[in-house]
């Protein structure tokens, strides 16, 4: 049987300005932005302990998980250093909505971006009691 490996692209519309919300993402998290408007995430530059996965998960109708954002979508993006980035954030003047978290598998930390959709970073670590904060 065939089955899903991985998150092959994340495409969302934006809400005005499609240039300066590629402009917020390269200039606040980093995202390498191409010619062409797009960007690529690879793998092998991922040096996170769990060796790179992804995560996907339909929630409930009624969930307010992606609050405040309206958004039907949240995504998660992998980050490679969660101190850095929160300094990162706060230099550039971006809010930081909730977090940083701390769970066994990693760090979690929220934003909002120009068209408000509600964005978590992720730091990953391997799932264990030993990354608990």
């Amino acid at each position: 049987m065939a089955k899903i490996t991985g998150i092959g692209g994340v495409f969302f519309k934006a809400k005005t300005d499609n240039k300066a919300l590629r402009e917020w993402y390269r200039k606040h998290l980093g995202l390498e932005v191409e010619e062409w408007g797009g960007g690529i995430l690879r793998w092998t530059e991922d040096n996170a302990e769990d060796k790179g996965l992804t995560v996907w998960h339909v929630a409930e109708p009624t969930t307010k998980w992606f609050s405040p954002s309206e958004s039907s979508f949240m995504i998660n993006y992998r980050i490679d250093n969660m101190d850095e980035m929160i300094a990162q954030l706060n230099t550039g003047g971006v809010s930081i909505h909730q977090g940083p978290e701390y769970a066994e598998n990693g760090a979690f930390l929220w934003i909002i971006d120009p068209d408000g959709n509600k964005v978590e970073l992720w730091e990953p670590k391997n799932w264990d009691d030993k990354n608990k904060k």
